[in-house]
């Protein structure tokens, strides 16, 4: 437990508030704007095309978590019947991920969730937010949670509790710089201010 007022991040690593959010019961879906040109495929569990996708996504917002992981650790993660990745596509090389964990009884995380910086701001978030909503609920789950952080968008938040979300806990998570380490590219996440050791 922290106690309240400032605590020193060490030069070479990042700090962020992580914020988990959950839904009890499938909510009624917002209303989406669908493009006839998004295509919304399940991944194969492929590692090598899985990071693809994860950077294409994530490499803004400094996502790493899955770039730690090394193939055969990954493939066990999203290969397993239990974890569901899909992916958006369209006509104009943009792209979109979700990933559903139902390997805990009666739960459903999701895992991830992210457009690519072309589909940020237009109606393909809620077209894919509500397939996620939609394909968590189709099994048995009693709970829908999700997390947020400053590595996501600034809008994420908002957006997760307007999904039907609400939020249940905040934790700090502290880990290495990931474009130290070479896992991102230095000038990755600009928001994010890099300090060397």
């Amino acid at each position: 437990m922290l106690n309240a007022g400032y605590h020193a991040v060490p030069p070479g690593m990042i700090a962020t508030v992580v914020t988990s959010l959950e839904m009890l019961e499938l909510p009624t879906l917002r209303p989406e704007a669908p493009d006839p040109n998004w295509r919304l495929d399940r991944l194969a569990p492929n590692p090598t095309e899985y990071r693809r996708l994860y950077r294409a996504i994530g490499e803004d917002w400094l996502w790493f978590s899955r770039l730690l992981l090394t193939d055969a650790e990954l493939a066990a993660i999203i290969g397993t019947s239990d974890v569901e990745v899909y992916r958006l596509t369209d006509d104009a090389d943009g792209a979109g991920l979700f990933e559903l964990d139902f390997r805990e009884k009666d739960e459903c995380e999701l895992a991830f969730f992210g457009l690519s910086r072309t589909l940020i701001g237009g109606p393909a978030g809620r077209w894919l937010m509500n397939r996620a909503i939609e394909r968590a609920w189709s099994r048995p789950i009693r709970r829908f949670w999700a997390h947020t952080c400053p590595l996501d968008h600034p809008s994420a938040l908002g957006f997760y509790k307007r999904s039907g979300f609400r939020p249940f806990r905040r934790q700090v998570e502290i880990a290495e710089d990931p474009r130290l380490s070479g896992l991102a590219p230095m000038d990755a996440a600009s928001h994010v201010p890099l300090l060397a050791p």
